[in-house]
């Protein structure tokens, strides 16, 4: 199989609540997405999708995405993206850096392979635990009443994992985190996510203030080192997240005691290949998970469902359904949440069909 061309489309993701807020402040309406579509000369064509959480948030945007698609499209032409192996290190030796840029291409070569061999890529990925997973549910940043209602409404919807965007004024975070452990009920987990944005007196302050809340302090501080202190001075269990973009700062935490759970994000590793590299060594050294990207539509869903679905469920703390933030569906059959849980496919690959009409015209082609 050989890669004959590569269609890139840019699509807008509106969200059904307006907006999505978290720490310092940052702000998005409308998610903008990118999805790549692999033609082959057997006929078959994989699709990917990648979307920055804006450019403020990570070392990723969403047209630098594009551009770096732009860049490398044309050194993949002529290999066969289902030997995943070579297809990685060509991307790599093409262009250095940028996984996020390399996440949507590696996703439509899972896909590729999947149809190539008529299967799923969870059973590709290791094969399914379970019936479903559990979801987690993002509560954008606002006033401690409203994020506890936000809280009640989602629960009401099947969801039993809540993220908490806190990381802003101290005060007022620690009423945030009192008000939704307020209406969570036996078995609900609560994570208070500051997405790296209090300071380290800051988050000292406010794990001692609700020392007495059973609740999950993720990614408090900027840096690993900042978040360690803060690991140090709490027994709260912990999350990282921002600062995890590899192999090396993982084994560095495992190390450090540094987490208990991790959060693995899809683009930021530079795709399913190297996300299963991570989660694989994840579960041998007992740290859970929680399984996503940094957002997307139906494309991402369905990959964050075959990699999560396939990973053995004591290590599996939550996975997200982003597809049911926004207003647009870009494929048919994508999964979708029942009861605050998602399956992933069955069907071959990422087992789902992008829309024509969704998509619309390609902003460019690579050939």
């Amino acid at each position: 199989m050989k890669l004959t061309s590569i269609f890139v489309y840019q699509v807008d993701l509106p969200l059904h609540e307006g907006s999505y807020q978290w720490s310092g402040g940052k702000s998005v309406e409308v998610f903008d997405t990118t999805v790549v579509a692999l033609e082959t000369d057997a006929g078959l064509t994989g699709h990917g999708e990648v979307c920055p959480l804006g450019p403020a948030y990570l070392p990723a945007s969403s047209a630098g995405a594009r551009a770096g698609l732009r860049e490398l499209g044309p050194h993949l032409l002529g290999c066969d993206p289902t030997l995943l192996g070579p297809f990685n290190r060509r991307m790599d030796a093409a262009l250095k850096g940028h996984p996020h840029v390399k996440s949507a291409l590696d996703m439509a070569a899972w896909d590729l392979l999947g149809q190539a061999t008529g299967r799923s890529i969870c059973d590709l990925l290791g094969g399914r635990h379970g019936e479903a997973v559990t979801l987690y549910r993002a509560i954008s940043q606002d006033t401690p009443e409203a994020m506890a209602a936000s809280v009640a409404t989602h629960r009401d919807a099947g969801y039993r994992r809540f993220q908490l965007k806190v990381g802003g004024d101290p005060d007022t975070d620690i009423e945030r985190i009192r008000a939704a452990a307020g209406v969570i009920q036996p078995g609900d987990k609560l994570v208070a996510d500051a997405n790296t944005g209090w300071l380290p007196h800051e988050a000292r302050r406010v794990v001692r203030a609700v020392s007495d809340v059973d609740v999950y302090i993720e990614q408090p501080c900027l840096s690993y080192e900042e978040c360690l202190s803060v690991r140090r001075a709490t027994s709260h269990p912990f999350v990282l997240d921002e600062c995890i973009d590899g192999l090396a700062p993982l084994l560095r935490g495992h190390a450090d005691g540094a987490m208990d759970v991790v959060n693995l994000k899809i683009s930021k590793l530079g795709g399913l290949t190297r996300a299963r590299l991570a989660r694989d060594l994840c579960v041998e050294l007992g740290l859970a998970m929680t399984l996503e990207d940094s957002w997307g539509g139906d494309l991402v869903t369905a990959a964050i469902a075959h990699l999560a679905h396939s990973t053995p469920e004591p290590s599996r703390f939550s996975a997200t359904d982003f597809n049911s933030y926004v207003t647009l569906s870009i494929a048919d059959n994508a999964p979708c949440r029942q009861e605050g849980r998602l399956a992933a496919p069955s069907s071959p690959g990422l087992g789902l069909q992008p829309r024509a009409e969704a998509l619309g015209e390609p902003a460019f082609v690579i050939a």
